[in-house]
């Protein structure tokens, strides 16, 4: 499965949100200049994430975005769903009804051992995303690039100074 380039926006946008003072808003332009994206293309998905209840935005000149729930309240798997939506990975077309033996009467999303596979195999990959959460992923960036929170705030501020 690939996922979009705005996942990986997202994720790293949230994760730099969590460093940001309690209150403070950060502009699009800000976040975008950050990582040098696109603003117009960022904001999309930023606007998918206050649709997600994940960002609040604030307009106005002194407007953006902050996190609307503690990072212990945001999984990784609602960042993803977010951007990529709830379908499944694997949406089983059931081509085995026009198989050799196929037949019009049989759900083959439920009785096709491959689809059974896929669907385990996603249910795993959800899990494991829904199981981490943005303040899990800021502890094991802290543990190993101590210097990320303050050099984070220093960039914002040079930023929007």
């Amino acid at each position: 499965m690939r996922m979009s380039q705005g996942v990986e926006w997202a994720l790293h946008t949230c994760l730099n949100l969590t460093y940001v003072e309690s209150g403070q808003a950060v502009p699009t332009a800000a976040l975008a200049k950050f990582y040098a994206l696109p603003p117009a293309y960022l904001n999309k998905h930023l606007q998918a994430l206050v649709r997600a209840g994940i960002l609040s935005s604030t307009p106005g000149p002194r407007g953006g975005f902050r996190l609307a729930r503690r990072p212990e309240a945001i999984s990784l798997l609602d960042v993803v769903t977010a951007i990529e939506g709830s379908g499944e990975a694997f949406p089983c077309d059931q081509i085995l009804r026009e198989g050799p033996g196929g037949r019009p009467d049989v759900d083959y999303r439920h009785a096709c051992v491959i689809a059974g596979a896929m669907r385990h195999a996603e249910l795993a990959w959800r899990r494991e995303l829904a199981g981490r959460s943005l303040a899990d992923i800021r502890a094991e960036v802290e543990t190993r690039y101590p210097d990320t929170p303050r050099n984070t705030r220093e960039r914002f501020a040079a930023l929007l100074g």
